[in-house]
């Protein structure tokens, strides 16, 4: 009886210790094993060890706990790299750091393919657009600091970017198409150096 007592305050002191971030970070996992259906509460709630009510002290619906797992990978997956990136003062350096590092990341984890195949949903499509503008402009701006035209930084970046995401998709979709290695590393280096080349024309 004391043991089981034990037991019901240890689960109340953990569901008491629950935080908003803790359900976001639960929802994102769900959202990366098996899209966006399956945030739902009682089977979150289940993972995470708790009851629906701990939910509803955090959120007031599930649209709201899916803002807040998509805010939650906008600043794991945006915001917090771009801090990483700025302790590098070189801008071709961080450059080339940010792409290799990219595109390892997200052909290990399928979340932004699963998000971009969920691109027509209202919620996701607006925080795609949101992180699609900012690591874009990031990028374009470190081709500015390398001397690039505003134009001409800004199509490099959005260049740079379409190329990321086409080796996302490739990586989860197909990936024996890719080099792997030191072919990986040699290739990536290519694709890079074709974004820093400028035109003889300048």
């Amino acid at each position: 009886m004391a043991q089981e007592r034990a037991g019901q305050a240890q689960a109340a002191q953990r569901r008491t210790r629950l935080t908003a971030r803790d359900w976001a970070d639960a929802a994102l996992a769900a959202i990366r094993e098996r899209g966006l259906a399956a945030v739902a509460v009682e089977p979150l709630a289940a993972r995470l060890g708790t009851t629906k009510g701990s939910f509803y002290w955090h959120f007031t619906n599930r649209d709201a706990l899916i803002d807040a797992a998509l805010a939650r990978w906008e600043e794991l997956r945006t915001e917090e790299i771009i801090t990483a990136m700025e302790s590098e003062p070189d801008p071709e350096t961080r450059l080339r750091s940010l792409f290799a590092g990219a595109t390892a990341s997200a052909a290990r984890d399928p979340l932004e393919v699963t998000l971009l195949a969920t691109a027509d949903h209202p919620q996701v499509a607006v925080v795609l657009r949101r992180v699609t503008e900012r690591r874009v402009g990031y990028v374009a701006h470190a081709f500015e600091e390398l001397g690039f035209p505003a134009e001409q930084a800004r199509q490099r970046g959005l260049l740079a970017y379409t190329s990321y995401l086409g080796h996302t998709q490739l990586s989860h979709a197909v990936p024996e198409a890719l080099p792997v290695g030191a072919e990986r590393d040699s290739y990536l280096e290519a694709v890079v150096d074709s974004l820093l080349r400028r035109d003889e024309a300048n």
